[in-house]
């Protein structure tokens, strides 16, 4: 069970791509839930019943198939049930009560999976006579506690000893019944059995412990990191949303990067709006990193200044994730720190849209600085290269511009990318619509905001905390919708949709982008493990939310200067593809480490208690 789960854990970390980024991650998403995704206490309660009274109590009858023998088949069941839930309320509020794992649900679920390895010997032993029955009782015994050790001993972080004794105290209560069923029915002594019941334990937590340090011991060997660890390190994460535990490994193998972050702003006598992109990620996944920064970013920026920010993608791939949500803050303060430095303009240009083939490029120039974004729907449109934005601002500089932001659109997904075929494509564009924005007459300009978080749309239905932000910009009778969705891309032909939507309220330029946050990744069964914007809600409903917000930013309208400031955070923890594939290198290893010697400890483990039992 648990090999499964590391073996999908290293699918979640494969992360050659964007696109094999999502789609380990909706796997291991999926088995996942087999473990932690677990019925309620008390339908596992339920099943423990029926197991053990149900399945176990009734099997019995066929060594007395009389009132008697369902007296002491009950007795069996009922305090084997009876035993269970209290060996289950020692471990998870005695023997575990620090480890925020072990509740009493999964702790009683893992009962219930090892009662049902243990049926797997009890029941064909009904059909081969009393004495072999006794003997597959007590293999299946052995069977549990190392189930339980290896469980315990990789996923609790109560240490070494106190794994050990929650691995047993189960099995050993529920030895007890069966002991007093075999003196009543046979008159088996506890005695004759001793040798094993002593030997066994000591077996299945030597066994297990054995496969756990071999796979350790491989992963401080290779990159000085204990597998098991790190295997603890995500499963806190993912059970409990607990994320400082695996940032911490994410901080040990990442390096320090020197982050730049844009920001445009628009000011009437008070904070309008703002746009920014910082040149990092917003991922891995969850609450990790910087996977949270866009909604992070904009409430901590509204808050100081106030007006609708927004916090669209940039230019770059999964290479500048950040390591952990204390550099996600250091971002945000030095972004709030900055943003008084702003040297604003009264002058903006109207917004120009060139699309050529399946590539859109959208540009508008406030003051001396340029707005440019980039959009391949209906094609996919994931992460853009940087060697992009690098020829967008080198050719606003040719044109006398200071600099440029430039945002990819991220609106589009399919099942397909071609952005290779694309790149020449993309800068051609870029050019000609950079080209066509300059060579308009600077006017005054009016812009207003508005957020709107929908009731009806979550993290798994693929909306962040962000919500939509609708920023409307005016110059001369020109309209234009910027619209932000705190989301990761778009199904291919929303956007489409709401770009009709908005030109039917008097946007005659728009478009819309997602800002990848990665909040909404790895909360929801599927392929992908997340739901691009759209794909899990009503689009009319959707729709009707963003024209609500760029009606509200149309009615705020008014004449504005823009301020534009281009940040640089420096030394900012990273941890990128490559160190990211490293640690998917090690789990990858340990993996095959652990089936390797999976079979040999666990089958020669099987045959010293068969030797055993042999000799009773």
């Amino acid at each position: 069970m648990n090999l499964l789960l590391i073996e999908n854990l290293l699918e979640m970390m494969d992360l050659t791509t964007g696109d094999a980024l999502n789609e380990s991650m909706g796997s291991a998403v999926k088995h996942y839930s087999s473990l932690f995704f677990l019925p309620s206490f008390r339908k596992t309660l339920s099943a423990l019943l029926v197991v053990c009274i149900g399945v176990l109590g009734l099997s019995t009858t066929v060594f007395l198939p009389s009132f008697e023998g369902l007296f002491y088949g009950l007795f069996l069941g009922v305090s084997s049930f009876a035993l269970t839930f209290l060996s289950d309320y020692i471990v998870t509020h005695l023997i575990l009560r620090k480890d925020e794992i072990f509740v009493m649900r999964r702790t009683a679920a893992l009962s219930l999976f090892g009662w049902v390895l243990w049926l797997a010997f009890i029941l064909p032993g009904v059909f081969l006579g009393f004495w072999l029955w006794v003997k597959l009782c007590l293999l299946g015994f052995a069977a549990v506690m190392t189930l339980r050790a290896v469980v315990f001993f990789s996923t609790s972080t109560a240490g070494l000893t106190r794994g050990a004794i929650a691995s047993l105290i189960q099995p050993l209560f529920c030895i007890i019944p069966f002991l007093v069923y075999w003196m009543l029915i046979n008159g088996v002594g506890f005695v004759q059995l001793l040798p094993f019941l002593v030997v066994s334990p000591f077996l299945s937590l030597a066994s297990a412990n054995l496969l756990v340090s071999l796979i350790d011991r491989l992963g401080r060997k290779s990159y000085g990191i204990p597998a098991m660890s790190l295997f603890r390190a995500f499963m806190l994460n993912w059970v409990l949303g607990l994320n400082v535990p695996i940032e911490q490994y994410f901080e040990k193998m990442g390096e320090d990067e020197d982050i730049e972050v844009s920001l445009l702003q628009f000011r009437s006598n008070k904070a309008k709006a703002a746009i920014i992109v910082p040149l990092v990620h917003p991922g891995p996944f969850k609450n990790l990193g910087s996977s949270l920064l866009p909604s992070l970013l904009k409430h901590a920026f509204e808050k100081s200044f106030g007006g609708d920010a927004s916090v669209p993608l940039g230019l770059l791939g999964h290479e500048l994730d950040l390591a952990s949500q204390t550099q996600s803050q250091k971002i945000v303060n030095n972004v709030i720190d900055s943003a008084t430095q702003a040297v604003f303009s009264e002058n903006a240009k109207t917004s120009v849209k060139i699309t050529e083939g399946f590539v859109t490029v959208t540009c508008q120039i406030f003051g001396d600085e340029a707005l440019l974004s980039f959009s391949l729907a209906p094609k996919t449109t994931e992460d853009l290269p940087q060697e992009i934005g690098s020829f967008v601002r080198n050719e606003a500089r040719k044109h006398g511009l200071k600099d440029a932001i430039v945002i990819n659109a991220h609106n589009s997904i399919t099942a397909n990318t071609d952005l290779e075929e694309s790149l020449d494509t993309l800068k051609d564009t870029a050019s000609k619509c950079l080209n066509t924005a300059v060579s308009s007459a600077p006017k005054p300009f009016e812009v207003g905001a508005a957020t709107v978080y929908p009731k009806e749309f979550t993290l798994k239905d693929g909306m962040g905390p962000g919500g939509i932000t609708a920023i409307a910009v005016k110059v001369a009778e020109q309209k234009t919708a910027y619209v932000i969705i705190d989301g990761n891309n778009m199904i291919s032909g929303l956007r489409e949709k709401v770009l009709l939507a908005l030109a039917s309220i008097g946007f005659s330029k728009s478009e819309v982008f997602t800002t990848d946050t990665h909040a909404v990744n790895a909360v929801v069964l599927g392929r992908r493990g997340y739901h691009p914007v759209g794909e899990s809600m009503s689009h009319d409903t959707l729709i009707g939310y963003i024209k609500d917000a760029a009606s509200m930013a149309m009615s705020r309208l008014e004449p504005c200067k823009s301020g534009s400031l281009t940040i640089t955070v420096p030394k900012v923890r990273v941890i990128g593809q490559a160190r990211i594939h490293a640690m998917s290198t090690l789990v990858d290893m340990a993996l095959r480490r652990a089936k390797e010697v999976v079979v040999p400890i666990f089958g020669l483990e099987g045959i010293l208690l068969i030797l055993l039992l042999a000799v009773l």
